[in-house]
């Protein structure tokens, strides 16, 4: 009986490890539904605004982000100089899973109260939302 047993738990073992590794496969490729809409949030600074007031605002801005719902990315950072001049300081791209998403942002309590912190350092603001193309 004592061989019995290891064998048959010689073989449960390996299919035992093989489902555990299959299910965490899967759950990886399982897929989730896809991003439907993009803000671009393009802000140019007043004069006289220091780098340490650009930091609180990246910071302010991800602090604000993560409290709206179904933002599925996030990135920010600060325009670089071109050939076609340097319009904005910095911009911040949101994807979001609906369009009603993008829409509750932007009644949402918590953007309103940072627009409301920082709009007097701000001397133009680009807002855009666009659809992200499924191929």
């Amino acid at each position: 009986m004592n061989q019995y047993i290891k064998k048959t738990l010689g073989y449960l073992v390996p299919v035992f490890a093989l489902g555990c590794f299959m299910l965490i496969i899967h759950g990886a490729y399982v897929p989730h539904k896809s991003a439907e809409i993009q803000r671009v949030v393009c802000i140019k600074f007043k004069p006289g605004v220091t780098a340490q007031d650009l930091e609180q605002h990246f910071s302010e801005f991800a602090t604000m982000k993560n409290k709206i719902k179904d933002v599925v990315a996030y990135s920010a950072g600060k325009v670089q100089a071109s050939e076609a001049g340097k319009s904005y300081d910095v911009v911040h791209y949101l994807t979001f899973r609906t369009v009603e998403s993008a829409d509750e942002y932007v009644q949402h309590a918590s953007r309103k109260e940072f627009i409301d912190r920082n709009h007097d350092k701000w001397s133009e603001v680009l807002e855009l939302n666009s659809n992200i193309e499924k191929k």
